[in-house]
């Protein structure tokens, strides 16, 4: 991550660099009102796919090989740590006062008794995870999604979800935390590394699936998440609803987390 005065505006750069992507790609079948930008969005999609294939995709796999799940679970529940910062603004911004109290309490317990953040303990003592970011603030507020936006790098995406990751960057205790430049770009380096080395085993999900359009898949995917997480898991219910179950969802769109982190109860 980089610095409040870098950060913010390196952020706003690559999601202006998706309007440079505006190929003619061949969309099958009819367009998608949800989704107006839809031969940008695949242009980008599969700009995202030769990227992932030829670089990070191989970088988690040595990642993986060679850092014991151990390990691998620390750096996560680190970064995890870090995001419930987050997650305490968004439940106050929410009105979610018990929540952003039990949130607070997690960012406290795992920060001194969890060395730092490395072993949720929060979560071992029944305080579990959980997901809120400042796009599901926006739409808890009343804010619709506004058109699908596939983002370079970052992937799925939605032009409130956008707006609202920029939010979330500029309240992300790194910003503050760490000074130097170079010590952020490799925090935010090791982060994406490591959830893409926890995206490997999740890749199944889409294989098994059959899909024969894989971009419609994740974006069908992709949206109906993002509004079951907006509505706390009891979205309005819709005709087309029963097409992914809420599990399937939370493993198409979250990295799984090691397997000895899955020990901790659930709320």
């Amino acid at each position: 991550m980089l610095s409040t005065n870098k950060k913010l505006p390196h952020f706003i750069s690559v999601l202006f660099l998706s309007a440079l992507f505006c190929g003619c790609s061949t969309v099958p079948g009819d367009r998608d009102p949800r989704d107006p930008w839809e031969p940008m969005n695949r242009t980008v999609y599969k700009f995202n796919e030769g990227v992932d294939k030829a670089v990070l995709k191989p970088v988690a796999k040595a990642y993986r090989f060679v850092t014991p799940n151990f390990v691998r679970i620390g750096v996560t529940n680190f970064f995890s740590n870090l995001n419930d910062v987050n997650v305490f603004f968004n439940d106050l911004f929410q009105g979610k006062g018990a929540r952003a109290v039990a949130d607070f309490g997690r960012v406290v317990i795992n920060t001194t008794f969890g060395l730092g953040g490395f072993i949720d303990v929060a979560g071992v003592s029944g305080n579990p995870k959980r997901n809120e970011d400042f796009g599901q603030t926006l739409g808890v507020w009343g804010m619709g999604p506004g058109p699908y936006w596939m983002l370079p790098l970052l992937g799925p995406s939605s032009a409130r979800d956008a707006l609202g990751r920029g939010v979330d960057t500029v309240l992300a205790p790194s910003t503050y935390i760490v000074k130097n430049t170079e010590v952020n770009f490799g925090l935010y380096a090791v982060e994406a590394v490591n959830i893409r080395a926890r995206l490997l085993d999740t890749e199944k999900v889409l294989n098994e699936a059959g899909a024969v359009d894989r971009y419609s898949f994740l974006r069908d995917a992709y949206l109906q998440r993002r509004e079951v997480l907006i509505y706390d898991g009891n979205p309005p219910k819709k005709k087309n609803d029963d097409d992914f179950t809420l599990d399937e969802l939370n493993e198409m769109n979250e990295p799984q987390q090691p397997a000895a982190a899955e020990k901790a109860p659930k709320k």
